[in-house]
Parts: C-alpha cells; structure tokens; sequence
C-alpha cells in the first residue's frame, strides 16, 4: 500500500510536469542539463549497508528548478531515477522496487520545487526579465533544500522499514542523515551556476558556466566512490572479524556445553527458542536481538567455576550444594564483563536466573527491573531443562512442561513472556545437534576424573563402624581363590546385602569391542529382567557412571532400565551405581536397585566405592579368563 501511494503519487507530478513543459515549452539548454544529469546519474555510488545509491546529479537537479522551474526539475528528476533504477534492477529486478524509484525522487522535488517558488515568489531565472540576486532567496532556497532531503530521505527510510522490518528512524539516523552534506553541497553548486550568470549579466553565459564546473563534479563523483568503497572495505573487514570473533565465543560455549554431560546441547536449543520468542515479544532492534542471541549462546559461561562433580552430580543437589551452583550466574556475568560488548549481554547473563516475584538469584530484582533479555532466558532455559533427560528424572513431554510454565507464570516468569512461548512454541523447529562434529563429540564422550575410591578419609568412616568393618573384611576373604565371575557375583551379593541393602543387585560387564555395558549378572527377585541389558558408554546413568568415573546416588531407576523399572514388582524408586575400575581400566559397573524412594546415602556410596575397589582385580582377571 505504501509503494502503491508513492507510485502513484509521483506519476501525477511527472505526469503534470510533462503537460506544463508541452504547454509552455522551456529554453533548449534544460536538454543540456538534462543530459549533465543522466550521465551523472549512471555514475552512481552504493551506500554501505543499505540498498540505496545516490550520484552528484542533484546539483544538475537544483540547477534545473532555479533556471527553468518546478516542472522542468521534476522530468529532470525522473528522467535521472529512470536511468538509476536501470542501473538497480539489473542487479535485482523487482518491479515494486523499480516503479518506487522512478516515483519517489520527482514527487520530493515537485513538492520541495513548488515550495521554494512559493516561499521566494519569483519565477524561474530563464524567465526574468531583471536577474535577481542568489542572495536573497538564500533562505528559500535552504527552505528548499532541505523540504526535498527530508522527503526524498525519509520516502526511502520508510521503504527500508517495510521491507526489512527495521526501525524507520534509525534507518534514517545511522544511513541517510549524513546525505543532507550531498544535498545541501548540490544547491550551493546550483547556486554558484546561477550567480555567475547573474553577476555576468548575461543568460548566454550559463553555457560556459556549466562547462566549467563539470571538472568540479567529476572531482566530487570520484572523491564519494573512492570514500564509500573505502568505507565498505571497512564495513565488510569488520563483518568478517565479528563473524570470527563470533564463532570463536559460539565455539567455546559449544565445548564448555558438551563438557557439561547432562545438558549437552543446551546452549543451542536455548539460542534458537530465545531469538525466536525475542521477536514474538515485539523486539526489533537488532542490537537488543544480537545481545539476546550472544546472552542465549553465553549464559551458562559460569558452570566453568562449579565444580564438575555437582555439574554433573546425577541426582538431587544438596543445599551446600546448590548454593555453589547458583554461583555460575553471577561467575558467568563476571568473566562477559572484560568483554566490551555493543550491546546488553552481560546483564542477560547476569540476571537470567532471577523470578518475577523477586525470589530468584542473585540480586533478587523483580518484575520489569529484570532485563528483557533475562526474563526470556528464564522461560526457554526452563522449558529445555524440562524437556531434557536428566538423571535423577526422565524428561517430561512438551504438554507436561507447558503446563509447569503456566503455572509458574507471574510467579518465576513474566507473564507475557509465558503467554508468548505458549503460543510460540509449537512452531520453533530446533536444529538438532550436529553429530558430526567430533571434536565436541570428544568433549562430551570425555572421561572426567572423579574422587578416588581410595580415598583415605572414606577408609575412617567405614572403619569407624565395626559391622562394616568386619563385612568388607569377609567379603574380601570370601574372594580369595575364586575365578569364575559368577561365584564372585555371588559372594558379593551375600555380603552386599548386609552393607546397602537394595532389591536388585545388577553387574554390568565393559565389552571394549563394542563400548558397551552389559548386564551379565543379576541377583534379586525378578532381576533376572535386566539381564542382558546393553547400555552404550556415556548414556543412562550406569553408562554415565562408567564414562565419567563418578558414583550416583538416588537416580531415577527408569533412566538406568527404562520400562523394566516400572514393569518390575514392587516397581523400582531409586539407583546407586559405581564403577568398577582396575588400575583405571574400566571393567564393569556395579549398580543396585531400590523400590524405596531415596534409598541409598552418602554412606552407602562411599561404602560401595570401596566394594568395587575391592572385586576389580579378581573380576577383571576372572573375565580375562
């Protein structure tokens, strides 16, 4: 509809302006500046960053209106947009695009004309009798100049606006404010032109004139192309320096998400959603935008100052615990603040973790003092972590976490931030993860050194109870001059069951060849079911536990054995698991079931890390044989 107005707008000018120049035919030398003004006008200069050119035909343009009126300035300024929006739709040929151009520069110099005519009430100089002096219609004519900069600039910002959904103003602002120097040094030219065939006193003199300065204009056509190529090398070299600077912060955001076992892969299901709920919320500026895509990318930044054995503590953190891990906010911010960013990343980071009530972490801000940015964060992180597997639970389905969202709405989470993603989220395709990217791969799949089973102040604790003491003492004679794994499997239920007391007791063997775990012996009342389980190295909580050389404590059962947990009698609650581990060679993990909710403790833990120590070399020799 915009394009239709101005289309049609300019072609009434051009239309009547052709009638006036047929009604009253204008001196032949209009043909002469006409001429001037196309063959600058296919000596065009591209704007940086913007689809727009401009050319120095707009002194030719003033020169025309002084000289022979509104009506030839116009059809000057048509026949020069005809040749510039030639120019342009060789290289895109939009007819929407070229009918715009050829409308909007001869409606803003019809208008601007007919102004300063009006204003300085004179008639063009070809027809006066007595020649007036430049000087006074000084103002008229600045009036002039800057009613067609205005138009003819802001006719164009519109037209950026809609087509690119950026904001008009700082379109204006940031590409087409600095033009008014072409337009206001045009008129000067126009007016030098005039003046001297003023002050010579002669008409006939205009010829020689316009012979004169055309070196000037040549000078100033090469001095704008030399300027603005300049400046697009520039624009382009710093393009390609922020796309690798970029990628270098993308890169190691990805590394430090894959290190973080649990939620690998966060980080770009994160970046996706906010981008896409930041525009849905009304944001357009693309600062702000950029901020929220960097912030998404960066957020987690801090998890390098949590500890790894909580980052990736499969179960339930403790208060101390917790306490540490809301450290990797305000840690995050810290580290993005040496960083000087163009835009609001580091308060996104910062804030991210704060609650619309006031309740959250770490400056406890509410409602809008929570930046944009923050409150979007909030609501995608939340909706991934529900959405994602996690140790000590299994992932809820995309209706489940809706349903969370909603009612933590006006609670954690700005209201319309919620109402957005609600209605938003059904229609994000997240990419997935790229697998082939094996260098993040690596990082992910990578075995991270854990506490050492023999950890002397583990060996006091346990010693210090003396039933436990005299169990692991039987348990290791009872080994003594065993090799078969299952009389090893059997003597280490019988004494296991006085130590952690579980319903099942499973013992998952490393197959090398294929990177597995597999359940080979089972004791308990129906566990025989998870017998031959196969789990690859590094998925579900035993794989977890083997990969990453970590006990865990009270994980969902259902993450380890799937539906064999729900299916078995009575249905299994909670897990601890431990690897089984000779001279760091993994051989196997030692895994045991409960159909008690939070069964098992710090206690057992430690007492089952000592278990495994003890049966690694006579398994690991045993299965060797």
């Amino acid at each position: 509809m915009y394009v239709a107005a101005v289309v049609i707008a300019g072609t009434a000018a051009v239309v009547e302006s052709f009638y006036d120049l047929l009604v009253d035919p204008v001196d032949y030398r209009w043909a002469l500046l006409a001429v001037f003004t196309l063959v600058s006008g296919s000596a065009t200069v591209r704007l940086p960053s913007v689809q727009a050119t401009i050319s120095v035909s707009e002194t030719f343009v003033f020169t025309s209106v002084l000289l022979f009126g509104a009506a030839a300035g116009t059809i000057t300024v048509a026949l020069d947009a005809l040749v510039m929006s030639f120019w342009v739709a060789r290289r895109k040929p939009e007819l929407h695009r070229l009918l715009f151009n050829m409308a909007a520069p001869p409606l803003s110099i019809w208008i601007a004309a007919n102004v300063f005519f009006f204003v300085a009430d004179v008639p063009p100089y070809v027809d006066q009798e007595k020649l007036v002096e430049i000087g006074s219609v000084v103002l008229p004519l600045i009036l002039f100049t800057v009613v067609y900069f205005l138009l003819n600039s802001w006719l164009i910002a519109l037209a950026i606006k809609f087509e690119q959904g950026e904001e008009a103003l700082r379109i204006w602002r940031d590409n087409l404010l600095w033009l008014s120097l072409n337009y206001f040094g045009g008129a000067s030219v126009a007016a030098l032109l005039v003046g001297s065939t003023v002050l010579s006193g002669s008409k006939q003199s205009l010829n020689i004139t316009l012979l004169l300065f055309v070196p000037l204009l040549l000078v100033l056509y090469f001095t704008f192309k030399t300027a603005f190529g300049r400046v697009e090398d520039a624009n382009t070299h710093l393009d390609r320096v922020n796309q690798l600077y970029l990628s270098t912060i993308e890169t190691l955001a990805m590394a430090i998400d894959a290190k973080d076992q649990i939620t690998h892969g966060h980080i770009r299901r994160v970046q996706i959603y906010a981008v896409e709920l930041a525009k849905a919320v009304g944001i357009k500026e693309p600062a702000t935008l950029r901020a929220v895509e960097a912030a998404a990318l960066l957020h987690d930044m801090g998890k390098l100052a949590v500890p790894e054995y909580i980052l990736n503590k499969p179960g339930p953190l403790t208060p101390a615990e917790f306490d540490k891990m809301k450290l990797h906010a305000s840690v995050g911010a810290d580290i993005l603040s040496s960083i000087d960013f163009p835009y609001p990343v580091v308060p996104m980071v910062r804030h991210h973790h704060e609650n619309w009530d006031g309740t959250g972490y770490p400056a406890g801000l509410s409602s809008t003092d929570i930046p944009i940015g923050a409150r979007i964060l909030a609501v995608v992180d939340c909706f991934d972590a529900l959405t994602s597997d996690r140790p000590y639970r299994p992932r809820l389905s995309d209706e489940e976490a809706m349903k969370i969202l909603s009612e933590r709405r006006g609670r954690m989470y700005d209201p319309l931030v919620v109402d957005k993603f609600i209605g938003l989220q059904p229609t994000i395709s997240v990419v997935a993860d790229d697998p082939g990217d094996r260098a993040l791969v690596a990082i992910a799949e990578a075995s991270v050194p854990g506490a050492s089973p023999n950890d002397p102040s583990a060996l006091e604790d346990i010693s210090s109870s003396v039933g436990e003491t005299m169990a692991l003492y039987e348990l290791a004679r009872d080994l003594t001059g065993k090799h078969e794994p299952t009389d090893i499997v059997a003597s280490l239920a019988t004494h296991l069951r006085r130590l952690v007391p579980a319903s099942w007791y499973v013992l998952y063997c490393y197959a090398s060849e294929s990177d597995e775990l597999v359940a080979m012996y089972a004791s308990g009342e129906g566990a025989d079911l998870a017998m031959g389980l196969r789990i690859p190295l590094g998925q579900r909580s035993s794989g977890w536990v083997a990969a990453n050389r970590q006990s865990i404590v009270n994980s969902d059962p259902v993450l380890d054995l799937g539906e064999i947990a729900r299916f078995a009698k009575p249905r299994l609650r909670s897990c601890i698991g431990s690897a089984v581990l000779a001279d760091d060679r993994l051989v196997g993990v030692l895994a045991l079931y409960s159909s008690t909710q939070a069964a098992f403790s710090e206690q057992h833990k430690r007492v089952l890390e000592i278990v495994t120590k003890q049966i690694s070399r006579p398994l690991e020799q045993a299965l060797g044989d």
